[in-house]
């Protein structure tokens, strides 16, 4: 199977007849110096009418700048409710700004009852002019051949790279410098948020040329999804076996601490390569999705990672789980 991708893609793409097709941009980014951390997501579900749009700041004082809309979308475009996404240079440079309000929150957790942070939190005026540029090649593009199981379509079309970001984020007149790293990721085709049983979708960056993504997707009656890649000076190297071990909070809700397993193995399960990378989660934003009577949750922590050789850096620990019974499905799995 091929995998297509060209410099179109980096552009919206022709709206497919799916009532559920999507199109969505997305960066995180990290300052190591500052503390600074950010991601910041649009999706435009055109076919539905409507737009999804995330800023969630992690900032320097330990408190947490969030926003969320579902802006009315008639027309796929890379800009909605103060946030754009602008593609300067296909696979190089990407320029995002952001102006609007984000709610201030002291404890995170808040989000577990939406209405009421909205409700009874203090707002911040927010501007943000970020530039992300390539560090790494372009993962993924656009499979020849569908891979996706009926109902269970959550991208078509995927790219991934990693980038350094540079620039500023303004909360309430008080500057903060962003001189880091991070991931850009881009998706378009149909999607739902309840296609995946669970997933853990890790990204890091350790210094300016070393960096990782893992893609753990778990099914309802089956294996999944493994894979990801390293990036290592100047080197990718692709990956085709994830295991991410989870270490849970008490109430066994939210990741405390990862071990994440990429490697690199034959038709036969030889590993030829591997890397360990350790992760530890802080100020975990648990975000709620609902259709057809389905909850998904979607926990957001930026993260210290660590690797096998004792490098360190930055990123971000994606949980996504259907809650049944108040319980996260992907517990206890790897």
């Amino acid at each position: 199977m091929e995998i297509r991708l060209e410099p179109a893609d980096e552009y919206p793409h022709e709206v497919g007849p799916e009532e559920h097709f999507n199109e969505s941009v997305y960066s995180n980014c990290f300052d190591p110096v500052t503390g600074m951390g950010a991601f910041f997501r649009l999706g435009n579900r055109p076919n539905e009418g409507r737009g999804e749009v995330t800023v969630c700041l992690w900032l320097p004082d330990g408190t947490v700048g969030f926003t969320f809309a579902r802006p009315k979308v008639t027309a796929n475009e890379f800009s909605s409710a103060g946030l754009s996404f602008e593609v300067i240079e296909p696979f190089e440079h990407l320029n995002i700004s952001f102006d609007g309000q984000v709610i201030i929150l002291d404890n995170p957790m808040a989000l577990e009852d939406p209405r009421k942070a909205f409700t009874e939190s203090p707002t911040s005026d927010v501007t943000a002019r970020i530039t992300l540029r390539a560090v790494s090649p372009m993962f993924g593009g656009e499979p020849t051949e569908r891979i996706e199981r009926p109902g269970e379509e959550f991208a078509k079309g995927h790219t991934e790279q990693l980038v350094s970001a540079t620039g500023h984020i303004t909360v309430d007149g008080v500057r903060h410098d962003m001189n880091g790293a991070g991931l850009r990721d881009h998706s378009w085709g149909p999607r739902t948020w309840q296609a995946p049983w669970w997933y853990r979708w890790l990204t890091g960056n350790i210094g300016d040329d070393c960096g990782f993504m893992v893609s753990r997707i778990g099914r309802r009656d089956g294996d999944g999804v493994r894979a990801g890649f390293v990036f290592d000076r100047g080197e990718m190297h692709l990956c085709n076996h994830a295991e991410v071990t989870t270490t849970w909070s008490e109430d066994g809700q939210y990741p405390e601490a990862i071990v994440a397993v990429l490697a690199q193995r034959d038709a036969d399960g030889v590993v030829h390569r591997q890397w360990t990378i350790t992760g530890e989660p802080s100020r975990n934003v648990p975000l709620r999705n609902r259709r057809d009577g389905q909850v998904t949750r979607i926990a957001e922590a930026p993260t210290r990672w660590t690797l096998d050789d004792g490098r360190t850096g930055q990123g971000i620990a994606e949980y996504l789980d259907q809650i049944v019974d108040g319980t996260p499905v992907g517990v206890g799995q790897s």
